[in-house]
């Protein structure tokens, strides 16, 4: 199972959401960024949205990463809390009355990883699935080794 420090590095992330209260399906492709920031991990997302009928929109969302023991603690970037889980038992729940956010994250094919959103409520009804794999290390272009 991988720790906070696996995680560091750039993703590829593609993501689909299957909005079942709005009937349609949208596309995200973009990349991830996690950098240290001190002992935690500054989680950074961008890419395209792409909602049916519609021109592909820039979006973003950060959050920020921690270690508390065997878990990892998952905030907003304002330091607002979200979620925690353990990552070898890596399910988790947010509630956000009156909507409730339950996440399974999958590390069997690590370095390739996902996270399954399960989002239920009054406001609210649909899944997404986030999928991510490793870019390539840019090279270094200090010239140290």
């Amino acid at each position: 199972m991988p720790g906070l420090g696996d995680f560091a590095g750039e993703w590829r992330v593609t993501r689909r959401i299957a909005d079942r209260a709005g009937g349609q399906c949208l596309r995200f492709s973009g990349t991830a960024a996690f950098a240290w920031r001190g002992a935690a991990l500054a989680y950074s997302e961008t890419g395209l949205l792409h909602l049916p009928g519609h021109p592909a929109m820039q979006a973003e969302r950060h959050y920020l990463w921690r270690a508390e023991g065997s878990r990892i603690v998952v905030e907003h970037a304002d330091g607002r809390a979200f979620h925690a889980f353990d990552p070898a038992a890596p399910e988790a729940e947010h509630l956000c009355p009156p909507d409730t956010y339950r996440v399974v994250y999958r590390f069997a094919r690590w370095p390739c990883w996902s996270a399954l959103w399960t989002v239920t409520g009054p406001r609210k009804d649909y899944t997404m699935l986030s999928r991510f794999t490793r870019l390539p290390s840019a090279p270094d272009r200090t010239g140290s080794s």
